[in-house]
Formats: structure tokens, C-alpha cells, sequence
């Protein structure tokens, strides 16, 4: 819609701007241009979604800065109130693709925001709003795109360790089943790089920092395969007669700071006293949740009674 705005209601969002910054020798050869009396194209902009009565530029960053210059107090321009679900900055690169092309840096600074601000965005997508090849976008978000991935392998790996089914996990990550499998293909060799420094003798604090992971899910790795008493020996747990239980303090290792918040140890001298390991499990925090030995697809799990017994905000999901 092309209408006379107040060159006042405009801001330039740095967000959504694709440039390093404005050039000035530009503006200059604007404003002799304006006096000469040359007309300009309107400029765009779209309502801004945090200022009621604000727009934001999409395109004339240059040309709002000369009618300012000069003294004008309204402005042709085009309000774009739907982009459809294009990202504003990628509108906003694509209409720099003009006299002044975008530099090398700016492309690829636009790139790396656009996906950090949406992982889902094809490369192929970036590369036509700002002017370059799919491979060239690949290149210059090829660090992002790993650490992505990798921080979704870990999600599935907590995921599909708790037993949780493939498609309560594709629902909860927005992926479609393809992607998933492509995923949980990585499981069986993703905690290598983990066990090797757990077994150079690294604490869980170190492995857990290196690598990323929290410390809950390192330990589930480190307690692996161990007897109850030497799991209780790792953590520092005293093993407490069936009827001593008393601690002064949660271990913050494990669960959520909040009022009411139930010791691990607490768990584990639970699972001890009461039942027996690779025993079927239910919790009672939460009816539909069973831990056992099997998971779909009957491929075998780790031991449900791993001490300690690991939910899924304890794991960071």
C-alpha cells in the first residue's frame, strides 16, 4: 500500500539491516540529486511488531537518511503488513541486490544471521535473497549447521535413552520420521568421544564442559553397567539403612531448584531397597511413564534402575 508516512514514525532495526553500516558519500550524492529535482522510488518499510505507530525500513535506508538531511517531513513509502513468512532481513538483502551490491562480508554476515535466527532455513532460500550460489551459503554457515545438529543428536540421544517413543520425539523436535532415523542412526557412536575421556580418567564436571552434555547425562554414562553399591561408591552416596533416610541438602547435580524438590538420593535408596535391577519401573510423578528394559522396536536399553534415576528436565530436554 503506497501512502505519505512522517519520516519520523521510521526506524532503522540493525536486526533486520543487511548493510555494515550507511554510506555517507551516497547519502551526499542523494541530496544533490533531490535538490536537482529527481524523484525517488518509494521507500518500504513493514509495521514494527514492538512499537505500535512505528514502521521499520526493508528498503531506502539511503534515501530516509536524505529526506531527513534535507528536512522532509513525510515520505512516499510502500507498508508491507504480511511478508508471507519471508524473514525480514532476507527481504531486506534481497532488495539491496541493486546499484550497491552487498559486499562479501555483508552476505555473509546476513547468511550466519538468518540462520542462527532460523535453523530451518534451506541455504538454497539464503542464497537467493542475498545474490549467492546454495554451496557458497553452505560455506559460510557450514559451523552453524554442525553445531545444529549436533545440539539435536543430543536431545534424541537423552530422548532415546529415557525410552521416550520416535514419534513423541519427532513431535517434540519438529521433525518429520526421515529426519529422525537419519539421526538416531548417530546414536550408537555418539557417546564415543564421551566414554573415551571418562575412561582417561577425566571427571564428569571436565566431560560434561569439553563436550557440551550436562552433567546428569554424562553420569548416566559413567554409572553404566555398575552394580548398585558401586554407583552409589561414584557418587559420593553413603548407603543409608532402610530406616535412616535423612539429608540435609538435594544433591544440585541432579534435578530442578524448586520448592519441594525431592533429593536423588532419596530415588536411589528407593530403587535399592524396593526393587531389584532391570526391574520394570513405574513413576509415579508421572502415570504414563514406565521405565523398562525394552523400547520400541525391541532393541535393548540401558538398565532402568541406573542410579540415579534420570527425568527428562534432569537430562536438559
Amino acid at each position: 500500500m503506497l501512502t505519505k508516512i512522517p519520516i519520523c514514525s521510521i526506524i532503522l532495526d540493525e536486526e533486520i539491516y543487511p548493510r555494515k553500516g550507511i554510506d555517507q558519500k551516497r547519502v551526499g550524492i542523494f541530496a544533490e540529486n533531490i535538490r536537482g529535482g529527481f524523484k525517488f522510488d518509494p521507500i518500504e518499510v513493514q509495521p514494527d511488531p514492538d512499537r505500535p505507530g512505528k514502521y521499520r525500513l526493508l528498503d531506502g535506508v539511503h534515501r530516509w537518511n536524505v529526506f531527513k538531511a534535507v528536512g522532509v517531513a513525510e515520505i512516499d513509502a510502500i507498508i508491507i503488513e504480511n511478508l508471507e513468512g519471508t524473514d525480514p532481513l532476507l527481504y531486506a538483502a534481497k532488495k539491496a541486490i541493486g546499484p550497491k551490491q552487498l559486499t562479501e562480508d555483508e552476505t555473509r554476515d546476513t547468511a550466519r544471521r538468518a540462520y542462527k535466527k532460523n535453523t530451518g532455513l534451506r541455504s538454497a532460500d539464503i542464497g537467493k535473497a542475498i545474490g549467492r550460489a546454495r554451496r557458497t551459503v553452505d560455506s559460510y554457515i557450514a559451523d552453524l549447521k554442525a553445531a545444529t545438529q549436533l545440539d539435536i543428536d543430543l536431545k534424541i540421544y537423552r530422548m532415546n535413552r529415557l525410552g521416550i517413543p520416535h514419534d513423541r520425539m519427532a513431535n517434540r523436535l519438529g521433525l518429520i520420521r526421515t529426519s529422525l532415523h537419519y539421526h538416531l542412526s548417530k546414536m550408537a557412536t555418539l557417546p564415543n568421544s564421551t566414554n573415551t575421556d571418562l575412561s582417561r580418567g577425566f571427571t564428569v564436571s571436565q566431560v560434561a564442559e569439553k563436550h557440551n552434555w550436562t552433567e546428569p547425562m554424562v553420569w548416566s554414562l559413567a554409572l553404566e553397567d555398575k552394580e548398585d553399591l558401586e554407583r552409589f561408591k561414584e557418587l559420593g552416596w553413603g548407603l543409608r539403612t532402610w530406616d535412616q533416610w535423612e539429608w540435609n541438602d538435594c544433591d544440585k547435580r541432579f534435578g530442578d531448584d524448586w520448592p519441594g524438590r525431592i533429593p536423588a538420593q532419596l530415588i536411589a535408596h528407593i530403587l535399592y531397597y524396593f526393587s531389584k535391577q532391570k526391574d520394570l519401573i513405574f513413576d509415579p510423578t508421572r502415570p504414563t511413564r514406565l521405565s523398562s528394559r525394552w523400547r520400541a522396536g525391541g532393541r535393548r536399553r540401558r538398565d532402568p534402575r541406573h542410579l540415579p534415576c534420570p527425568e527428562p528436565q534432569m537430562l536438559g530436554i
